[in-house]
């Protein structure tokens, strides 16, 4: 699919559509939608916006390739003067005082938001259910859920709501939405993109990322965001990926990757099984070598990464406690404020991901679980870097089961966690993964070395074509 940004920038400079009536397409069909993959309608924010463009072409003045263009904003990035509620109770009347520097980047660039999106509280979720806005729908089936905690993101940009949206991915919150919604989402390699603005999760894996339609988008917009920001200290400079950098062809004999125990595993749909064993088949007769590689368990990855996201997140959620932000209950003493306040305004997942960080970080426990899990992370990457010595690129499914229906995810949780075990590891790696929507059912994780993101274009353009 070609770019949709460069068709719609072809129509804005060539007059052939106004840039006003192109975002209140998109209002008018986000307000009519019932997806539910909104929290706020940015109406007057982004018509005011739209006039500035249509002021500037008809005075003859070329625009920005991003110019005029609408996206989405997941609702757990700050925007300046718009709510920015997280999914949550606490933060549903909280205005942004500064905006976030990769959406930011985005506005300097001339691109539109016309919507916060609706997604998991705190990112807590893989199902964009557990948000007080009510579950999103799945653009393909509205019986099925969204994905999370980027849901809201995803569904928009499959239904064509917004041209693309930015969503945050801490251990697949990109990368499964966009598999369950068909959709392209990308997860840049750690650091790459500035979380300043972001509402943490888990600093340490959280990750700003893009969601479209076509590579062409993804590409685009990941180099308007990228580099190194002085407000934070993880970011780095980076250079852009250019389409010279990018091609259509993998050379023969290139090395592609799969995790055994990932297709091995009892915990695999038969179904997605059987098409990935099919695609690393066709790939082998396109001239590809298959190096088979042996990795930790599902399990385990899972278990090593909701160890240090609950005690990040705990960590993450202490300034929430009715003092500085949000509501605040009454009550006999400061200790008593505190716990009515967080109990009122946290969701049930929430508060199971704060107790949980809260026991991981105790006294007594914390050498037991949370070294343990720093330990393993670090045999992780270390496992990362000796495995992408052997190949080139790693495929594996997004998840593993098909998309559940709406409300499965709510009665088991350890259902939901365990959804993310193709995912999580590649967030602990700090890894580049982009998920296509291509050959399963979820769509196909494209996976390569620190800093080497340019090569998931290439081997995504690659498999559109030979699958």
């Amino acid at each position: 699919m070609a770019s949709t940004i460069q068709a719609l920038h072809n129509k804005l400079q060539n007059k052939e559509i106004s840039c006003t009536d192109l975002v209140q397409q998109k209002l008018t069909q986000l307000k009519e939608s019932n997806y539910n993959s909104e929290t706020t309608i940015l109406d007057e924010y982004a018509l005011d916006l739209a006039k500035k463009v249509d002021s500037k072409i008809a005075n003859g003045e070329n625009i920005g390739l991003l110019e005029g263009i609408p996206f989405g904003v997941k609702d757990v990035y700050l925007l300046q003067g718009t709510y920015s509620s997280a999914g949550s109770d606490f933060l549903k009347k909280y205005k942004s005082p500064y905006t976030a520097t990769a959406i930011q980047k985005l506005l300097d660039a001339g691109a539109i938001p016309v919507v916060k999106e609706n997604c998991d509280s705190f990112g807590h979720g893989s199902s964009s259910e557990n948000t007080v806005f009510g579950a999103v729908k799945n653009a393909l089936d509205a019986n099925k859920v969204a994905g999370g905690s980027s849901g809201g993101s995803a569904v928009n940009v499959a239904k064509d709501f917004t041209t693309f949206s930015i969503g945050g991915d801490t251990g697949g919150s990109i990368r499964q939405p966009a598999g369950y919604n068909k959709v392209y989402g990308l997860k840049p390699t750690y650091g790459r993109i500035s979380r300043y603005g972001l509402m943490a999760y888990a600093s340490s894996t959280d990750c700003v990322g893009p969601i479209a339609q076509s590579l062409e988008d993804i590409q685009l917009v990941l180099n308007v965001m990228s580099g190194k920001d002085y407000r934070d200290q993880t970011s780095y400079a980076s250079k852009a990926i250019s389409n010279e950098t990018v091609t259509n062809t993998l050379p023969k004999g290139t090395k592609i990757g799969y995790y055994k125990n990932f297709i091995e595993s009892d915990a695999l749909a038969p179904s997605i099984k059987a098409n990935f064993e099919t695609m690393l088949a066709t790939l082998k007769n396109e001239g590809m070598e298959i190096v088979p590689l042996d990795f930790f368990d599902g399990n385990m990855l899972v278990s090593t990464y909701y160890a240090l996201a609950m005690a990040e997140t705990a960590s993450n959620l202490a300034r929430l406690d009715g003092t500085n932000y949000g509501p605040r209950a009454e009550g006999n003493s400061l200790k008593e404020i505190y716990s009515v306040t967080r109990s009122e305004n946290f969701t049930e997942e929430t508060q199971r991901r704060i107790v949980g960080g809260n026991q991981v970080l105790s006294q007594g426990h914390s050498e037991e679980i949370y070294n343990k899990a720093q330990e393993l992370r670090g045999q992780i990457s270390h496992h990362f870097n000796e495995n992408f010595k052997k190949v080139d690129i790693v495929l594996s499914p997004v998840t593993p089961n098909p998309v559940p229906e709406i409300g499965n995810n709510l009665k088991d949780p350890m259902t939901m966690y365990l959804s993310d075990a193709y995912t999580v590891g590649f967030s602990l790696g700090g890894l580049p993964t982009l998920t296509a929507p291509l050959a399963l059912e979820t769509g196909v994780q494209i996976t390569a070395a620190k800093k080497q993101d340019a090569i998931l274009f290439t081997c995504a353009n690659f498999l559109k074509q030979v699958l």
